[in-house]
Parts: C-alpha cells; sequence; structure tokens
C-alpha cells in the first residue's frame, strides 16, 4: 500500500495523565487503561486496551451477530461470546436513501471470524465514513493471522460460479452493495434482511438509483432450485447459496437453469502470508509508525481505532469520547495517539455514536466504560474483541 507520509502533528498532545490503573488480572496479556490528554483543543478522555499477543493466554476475534445483517451492542456481543474486552468496529449501512429499501446494517468492509470468511467489501463509493487516504480502499482490514501477529492488509475475493453453461466470477459476499455488473453470493451468514439494497447505488455513488436489471438464483446442495428477476428475502438455509446478479452479472445468471449442477466458490485471500484468522475493516491512519498524507486534521469527534506494534506483538484498541466534557479527536490526532503509545500501523473504525469501549472487571460481564454520545450504546455491524484463557 503506497501511501505517502507526513510529519508529526502540530497540535502534540501536552500530557498524559492516567486516570484509572490498568484494569486486568495478573498473566491474562492485557491492560485497560482511562486516560485524560490535554490538547490544543481542550481536554480529550481516552480509553485504551493494550493487547499482548506474545501470551498464549490471549487473543483477538471478531465480535459480530448471528447474522451479517444484524446490529447489537459492543457489551453485548462482547459477553456473548465471553470477550474480556472490546471496541466498536467497522462503517456499517445504518441509514438509506432508496425508497423502499431497508438498511441492511451490515458493515462497509470484510470480516473474517475464526478463520472463516464472512462478508466481503462494498465498492469504494459505496461506503460510509470520512474520507479515506489516497490509495486507501474498502478492502482494507485490520486483523491476526495463526502467527498470532496483528497487522494491516488488504484482502481480495476469488470466487466463481462454474457449471457445463459457463464459468462466471463472483465479485461479492455477503455484502450490502456489488459492483456494477457484478455478481454476488449469500449465505446462511447474511440473515432475513432484504438484498435489494445490493442491485442499488454505483461504484462511485451510493446515492444513484437501483437497477431492475436483476437477476437471482437459488443454488441448494449443488444444484439450481430456483431463479427470480427480482431480490428476494427471508433467511438462507444452511447448504444453500443465493446468487444475485446485476446487469452483465444477471445476464450471465439468467445463463442458469433449474436443475443445473453449479459449483460456487469464494475465498477472501490476504495481500501477504499467512491468512487471516480474523480481519475486520477499517481504513489505514498509520504505516511504519508515521500518519498517513490527507488524514482529517478538523474535525472533532467521538473516535475508535485500532493499531499494532512494528512487530504485530503488540495490539492498541482506542477510543476516545467527544461531544461533552470531552472534546473528541480528529482523525490524524488518533494516528498520533496510537503512535505516541507504541503502534506502527492503525486504521480508523467507526466514530461518533459508535464509538464504545466495554471491558469486563475480573469474573464479570463486559460494561461500557466511554461515554457514548448518542447518551447509550448503539446497536453495531461488527467490533474487535479481546479473548483470554
Amino acid at each position: 500500500m503506497p501511501f505517502r507520509r507526513l510529519s508529526a502533528l502540530a497540535a502534540a498532545f501536552l500530557l498524559t495523565v492516567l486516570l484509572a490503573p490498568a484494569a486486568s488480572a495478573a498473566g491474562t496479556g492485557f491492560s485497560y487503561q482511562k486516560l485524560t490528554l490535554t490538547t490544543a483543543h481542550g481536554s480529550v478522555v481516552a480509553y485504551l486496551v493494550q493487547v499482548d499477543l506474545a501470551n498464549p493466554r490471549v487473543r483477538l476475534g471478531l465480535l459480530h451477530p448471528e447474522d451479517v445483517a444484524e446490529r447489537e451492542g459492543v457489551a453485548e456481543m462482547a459477553a456473548a461470546q465471553h470477550a474480556v474486552a472490546g471496541v466498536n468496529g467497522d462503517f456499517f449501512n445504518i441509514s438509506e436513501t432508496h425508497v423502499g429499501v431497508p438498511p441492511t446494517g451490515s458493515s462497509v468492509g470484510p470480516e473474517i471470524a475464526d478463520g472463516r470468511d464472512v462478508k466481503f467489501a462494498v465498492p469504494d463509493g459505496q461506503r460510509f465514513g470520512p474520507a479515506m487516504p489516497a490509495g486507501a480502499t474498502t478492502k482494507i482490514v485490520f486483523g491476526a493471522g495463526a502467527d498470532r501477529r496483528a497487522r494491516v492488509s488488504t484482502v481480495d475475493l476469488k470466487g466463481a460460479v462454474s457449471s457445463a453453461r459457463g464459468r462466471f466470477g463472483i465479485e461479492g459476499l455477503n455484502q450490502y452493495a456489488l459492483p456494477v455488473g457484478g455478481i454476488g453470493a449469500y449465505t446462511h451468514d447474511w440473515g432475513e434482511v432484504s438484498r435489494a439494497r445490493a442491485a442499488c447505488g454505483t461504484d462511485t455513488d451510493r446515492s444513484a438509483g437501483c437497477t431492475t436489471d436483476i437477476e437471482e438464483v437459488v443454488v441448494r446442495d449443488g444444484v439450481v432450485t430456483a431463479e427470480s428477476a427480482a431480490p428476494g428475502a427471508g433467511e438462507i438455509a444452511p447448504g444453500t447459496t443465493v446468487l444475485l446478479g446485476r446487469e452483465q452479472g444477471a445476464a450471465e445468471l439468467r445463463q442458469l437453469k433449474v436443475g443445473d449442477r453449479v459449483a460456487v466458490g469464494t475465498k477472501l485471500v490476504a495481500e501477504r502470508a499467512p491468512s487471516f484468522e480474523f480481519a475486520v475493516g477499517g481504513f489505514p491512519i498509520l504505516q511504519g509508525g508515521q500518519p498517513l498524507a490527507g488524514l482529517d486534521a478538523t474535525t472533532l469527534a467521538p473516535r475508535t481505532a485500532a493499531g499494532a506494534s512494528a512487530d504485530g506483538r503488540t495490539a492498541y484498541l482506542l477510543a476516545v469520547d467527544g461531544r461533552g466534557a470531552s472534546v473528541g479527536a480528529t482523525v490524524a490526532e488518533m494516528a498520533d495517539i496510537l503512535r505516541s503509545h507504541g503502534a506502527a500501523v492503525a486504521v480508523n473504525l467507526d466514530g461518533g455514536g459508535s464509538t464504545t469501549m466495554a471491558v469486563a472487571d475480573p469474573g464479570q460481564a463486559p460494561t461500557v466504560r466511554n461515554l457514548p454520545s448518542d447518551g447509550a450504546e448503539r446497536a453495531v455491524a461488527n467490533g474487535i474483541g479481546v479473548f483470554t484463557g
């Protein structure tokens, strides 16, 4: 990822005061701190979890609801999955401008959970969130592999539908928007929400209209069992894949007939080895120990970010309060905070009312530690969890 770098922020942090002692049991491999930061803008309250991935008793994982097209609170997901700490994750389809099309609640970028591919990324022009730095894409993730090292990298989707009638590429997996002319695969992981949103917008304009040039094909146990010229909704049974095509992708799927035997395969492939055991989408803000060029350095807001040390052995989860006594931070300042604590790479995650830090005291369920700007924890698409034991 050839991003340009910039020098340290002029509005550097003047003072860091520890407000609460590290909250972790001895030997668990993670610690939690609540910090106050005095900046040129005013006082900022931040929450930091550090994870020692060299410790075999701790790991990172994806916090997620049962379905991709569903939302839950960070503390709720952490408790259900027995995580000891967590923050909210990627930006997501929280609102919708297309009349009659419900928001799906699903995330912008890829998701990998316990080594299993859950979803892929929407086209860059279909994303939510602040502007990304030059060269960044929705395919960028923060995650960790079997080597137990955290890193920022890119994943791509390799997929195809193969039958006696031809072989067609698959460009989507359980995502709320498909590339123009593409085919997406939807599985039991997607949930019950309508797939109509997948045919709305374009690769460069999220608000563009919805195409009516659509074809859906249902494949159960390797056989085409149904087809439709409209997107469907409802639970997809295990062992069943719904293929949805728009424009050229729809024309390709129309070649398939009920009763045809087909093979459907998808795989998320990391930019470099090893493959990810866990990954969540986010756009890069720190590379090689330096903030990236073009980061927003003016807009103050509640924010969440995640980073890793140069060797990948230490992970950092950061949340910053805003819109109250804590003035919030800019995206550029989030990079600077993480760098000051030892991160060499980092991504920005969803912020605003989504920003949430949940941590469990020993023997207790995780509770929200920050002050969400909505006044209560917001249900989100996913998060990053810390797991021990």
